[in-house]
């Protein structure tokens, strides 16, 4: 029976009924804020912060001068940590907004549409690059002191719509963590996805996923790859993945237990391929996730 880990605090943000959106503009030198996860959506904006450490879900990178963030997973566990950073003089722009803001029927007009799109990807948090800060930094920079509610709305939305126009930001925790539906167009990859999600645990053959669609092995290949621009194995990894990592963090179960519970069939192999896409070992993803959850 495994036993639920829970340190992961869920914020309570400051923002009212009344509110379209909650902006605190910082300066900082050291980053004390646990592990934590809210309903709202999140902007997050760093500048010389090179060494910080970011967690969103199982995505744990080192980030450089600049970051910009944006969460909109509900239950999605985020941390901006100390880590390497040596800087005094850190500048950190938290925007928080409710969903409500677009889930009228406002999201679902033909002018929303980048916006539905990237506010979909972002359930997984979005990272966002650096031509895509130095367009955006203008209106972030002064959205603080903007005096009227009324252009401060405007002006985030105006943010908010120049961040959907970016056609190559990363997505940073994975489908499975999250509890995110990968969607897809496609019939096909959908009955791919579905049967992967309900096998991961046990052996699965590129034989038995061409059947299940009426392909042949190598069609089904190539069909995948050019549909999800990645390789039905490195699917299948991603999703085991996914799961391990939840594991680790939600459970004390043992890595053994974890390793042959998601569908790895060695030790060893697990670890080598946890390292490889995580940059640490599952032993070490754990201690550190525990790590930052304690601090409160």
């Amino acid at each position: 029976m495994s036993e639920h880990i829970d340190h992961i605090i869920h914020e309570i943000t400051p923002l009212s009924d009344k509110d379209c959106f909650y902006i605190a503009d910082r300066r900082k030198s050291e980053f004390t804020y646990p592990l934590h996860s809210h309903s709202e959506f999140e902007i997050n904006y760093l500048e010389n912060a090179e060494g910080v450490r970011r967690i969103v879900g199982d995505s744990v990178e080192i980030i450089g001068k600049y970051d910009l963030t944006l969460i909109a997973g509900e239950e999605l566990e985020h941390v901006w940590e100390q880590h390497q950073c040596t800087s005094k003089n850190i500048r950190e722009i938290t925007i928080q907004f409710s969903k409500e803001l677009f889930f009228g029927n406002l999201i679902y007009k033909n002018q929303f549409s980048s916006i539905r799109q990237m506010f979909s990807n972002a359930q997984k948090g979005i990272n966002f690059p650096m031509e895509t800060i130095m367009k955006v930094y203008p209106m972030l920079d002064n959205l603080s002191v903007e005096k009227s509610g009324f252009y401060a709305v405007i002006r985030l939305l105006t943010i908010i719509y120049e961040l959907s126009l970016c056609d190559n930001y990363r997505t940073l925790a994975s489908s499975s963590f999250a509890h995110i539906e990968d969607n897809t167009d496609s019939r096909r990859v959908r009955r791919v996805y579905e049967y992967i999600n309900q096998h991961y645990r046990e052996e699965i053959r590129l034989e038995d996923l061409a059947g299940i669609v009426g392909m042949t092995p190598v069609a089904l290949s190539r069909f995948f790859k050019l549909r999800t621009g990645k390789t039905v194995s490195d699917h299948i990894i991603d999703i085991r993945l996914g799961n391990a990592t939840r594991l680790l963090v939600d459970t004390t179960n043992s890595i053994g237990e974890i390793c042959y519970d998601c569908g790895f069939n060695n030790l060893s192999n697990f670890n080598r391929i946890f390292k490889k896409r995580k940059g640490c070992s599952p032993k070490e993803f754990r201690e550190n996730y525990r790590k930052t959850k304690m601090i409160i």
